[in-house]
């Protein structure tokens, strides 16, 4: 061993620092623009955040799509300084990815096409009341129905 690599072992320096680096994520948040003042606006005051690395802005779909280190609220409340007060997280899935797309409250008049709203799939429990309880057995939700007809 060299007297270099000897002194080179002695006199290395290591970093005790820790990053705290928040992870790399996509933040979708719906935002009505009507015109390229509010898109330019809107694109300004996200692309100003530490941690951002892309802005898109559809203005069709009302849809803001920010990619970086960053947190969610920080970004819906930098877009709701802006002036846009009704801005919100995106509320829509598409609608391949739902597994019961026809569940009530998943349609949406507002909603883009291709997506539904990204509702809580609420499962029927059997009911409690011995009036609910015979409804209940001859209903189409009871899957056992059939052995008791």
């Amino acid at each position: 061993m060299g007297a270099l690599d000897y002194l080179s072992k002695l006199f290395t320096v290591t970093s005790r620092r820790r990053s705290k680096k928040k992870p790399m994520q996509t933040v979708e948040i719906k935002v009505k623009m009507d015109c390229d003042g509010c898109e330019r606006k809107v694109r300004e005051a996200v692309k100003r955040m530490k941690g951002v690395k892309k802005v898109d802005i559809d203005r069709k779909q009302s849809k803001v799509t920010v990619n970086g280190n960053v947190e969610p609220n920080k970004v819906l409340r930098r877009i709701k300084r802006t002036g846009k007060t009704r801005a919100e997280f995106w509320p829509y899935v598409p609608y391949n990815l739902v597994s019961q797309p026809y569940a009530s409250n998943a349609y949406d008049k507002r909603a883009p096409a291709g997506y539904v709203k990204n509702v809580i799939q609420v499962v029927q429990q059997p009911a409690n009341t011995p009036e609910e309880k015979f409804s209940f057995l001859f209903s189409d939700d009871n899957v056992h129905s059939c052995s008791i007809m």
